[in-house]
């Protein structure tokens, strides 16, 4: 039992090892960005792209309902006009 309760503190300590190398590692890293961003004079843009609200892409309508014209995805909840019909005839082959 000496050996388990050895082998616990044994991984306590690696873990806050670990935990320290972490932290000095990224802060080294983020200094290294930092120093690159101003030397560059990048913009958070630039870095990480532009950002949209809302930026997730609309799904491509897959369904079509012939008689409104109503769309679906095929994402999320079935609509009524399709909900308990096969779908093969409301396919969007365009």
């Amino acid at each position: 039992m000496a050996r388990y309760k050895e082998l616990l503190e044994q991984k306590r300590d690696l873990e806050r090892l670990i935990e320290e190398a972490r932290r000095g590692e990224a802060a080294a890293a983020l200094e290294t960005v930092r120093n690159i961003v101003a030397e560059f004079g990048l913009t958070a843009e630039d870095v990480f792209g532009k950002r949209r609200k809302g930026s997730a892409v609309p799904a491509t309508p897959k369904y079509r309902n012939p008689e409104t014209g109503d769309t679906w995805s095929g994402r999320g909840r079935v609509p009524l006009w399709l909900a308990g019909q096969k779908r093969e005839p409301f396919l969007i082959t365009e």
